[in-house]
């Protein structure tokens, strides 16, 4: 058997025992005594000592890239993509969360960040990322970031980008432009803005622009600078608090594993957070369809973990589907019932509210707040975006056209009376929105 250690930092706060047959997560006994001390994920709480197999590789797994870019990293570092532990035993030192894997993680000390010279270093960085994902095999780059979108971490002080090295932290996530989305770069600065501007916490972002390639700049919301280091903050997406698979992160998958309902990750937040908590949570649940972002899986909601509890994190890779005619317009979970986003009437919120335990009344009238607020403030956000470094995008014009579109015929719906959903009587909703 080989023992992984996890760190907080330089501190321990436990180890992966691997072996053929299982592996093991055991908690540090300092780690549980300390002051201050957090969980690994809400599915290893820290009055147990050890967690199974069953908790410890979905939540591994799903700190590991998907699909093309884990097999090319599998192939870079000669490992199986499905040897979930080796792996990440390579690549974890600066992870989405606090958790360095192997070796420890630190702050910002001296010589820890490798400057990116110039705009031309940087083109050459975006564009060998397809063949060299997070930089696999540079000597002492050792970073993963979750999902199939092409990424990397990278740390900014002042107007100079680095790499972070030998354990330091990243501050903020560089996505390149691409092919497949054309004006995705803009098309996120977008949502991500929108959904700030209406009171939806999101990350601070920039647009970038590196010889040819444009880039999102998104500054990391599980790090923080406390003047003189920047800290890790730790955090988890729904997939690991529910310990679900990577696979596993859409609702209506067609084959394979089915992922959590909105029902089952609104009822994560309402066992370990405040109402206040839950309402951020359905806040996202409602803005994401109506910008149509239709990749809201349950990897990309997350939760903050702390030794006072847990709250939600600021929403993240949100992108509008409506220029792009080869993505599904197929929501990634249903709501009440439906998964077509632009058939969503009054009778399907109704019917989520009953599902989710909360208030239909007030659940409809959350859903029309923030129909007007999109409708009001698309064109603001739209300017702002256009004002960032890389400029504007003809996508944009698509995106904002098809956004205020929706919102005003949500709020159209929401006018028209349906049957009442079936069932509706015999539930009692025990929370309401905090609106």
């Amino acid at each position: 058997m080989d023992r992984l250690p996890v760190y907080f930092e330089t501190r321990e706060v436990g180890w992966i025992t691997a072996a053929d047959e299982a592996s093991v997560f055991t908690y540090a006994e300092s780690w549980r005594g300390l002051t201050g001390a957090f969980p690994v994920s809400l599915t290893m709480p820290l009055s147990r000592a050890s967690h199974d197999a069953s908790a410890i590789l979905p939540w591994a797994a799903n700190l590991l890239p998907e699909d093309a870019t884990l097999e090319a990293v599998g192939h870079m570092l000669g490992k199986s993509p499905a040897d979930v532990i080796g792996l990440l035993a390579e690549m974890g030192r600066d992870t989405a969360g606090a958790l360095s894997v192997g070796q420890p993680g630190t702050g910002l000390i001296a010589g820890k960040w490798r400057e990116i010279p110039d705009k031309a270093s940087l083109e050459r960085i975006l564009s060998e990322l397809p063949h060299k994902p997070f930089l696999v095999g540079e000597d002492g780059v050792s970073m993963s970031l979750a999902g199939v979108q092409m990424k990397l971490a990278v740390a900014l002080d002042g107007d100079t980008l680095y790499i972070p090295i030998d354990g330091a932290p990243s501050t903020h996530i560089i996505k390149p432009d691409g092919e497949r989305l054309p004006g995705a770069v803009q098309n996120e600065a977008f949502c991500l803005t929108l959904a700030r501007m209406i009171g939806i916490p999101t990350p601070k972002v920039t647009t970038g622009t590196a010889g040819e390639r444009s880039y999102l700049l998104v500054e990391r919301y599980d790090r923080r600078h406390d003047g003189k280091r920047w800290r890790r903050l730790h955090q988890e997406d729904f997939c690991q608090a529910l310990g679900r698979p990577p696979a596993a992160k859409y609702q209506n998958n067609d084959r394979g594993l089915k992922g959590p309902s909105l029902a089952d990750m609104l009822g994560v937040t309402q066992r370990h957070m405040t109402a206040q908590q839950t309402a951020r949570f359905v806040d996202l649940a409602i803005f994401n369809p109506m910008v149509w972002n239709t990749d809201s899986h349950a990897k990309n909601y997350s939760l903050m973990l702390t030794a006072r509890g847990a709250a939600m994190a600021s929403g993240y890779d949100i992108v509008c589907a409506a220029p792009y005619p080869k993505i599904t317009h197929n929501m990634a979970q249903k709501i009440g019932g439906q998964k077509q986003a632009d058939q969503l009437g009054r009778n399907h919120w109704e019917r989520f509210a009953i599902d989710c335990k909360l208030s239909p009344a007030q659940t409809i009238r959350r859903v029309s707040e923030i129909a007007h607020a999109v409708a009001h403030h698309a064109m603001a956000a739209k300017a702002e975006v256009e004002a960032m470094p890389a400029g504007g995008d003809p996508v944009l014009d698509t995106v904002v056209e098809a956004v205020i579109s929706r919102a005003r015929g949500y709020l159209e719906r929401l006018k028209q009376a349906e049957p009442a959903p079936e069932g509706a009587a015999a539930h009692r909703p025990r929370r309401g929105i905090d609106a």
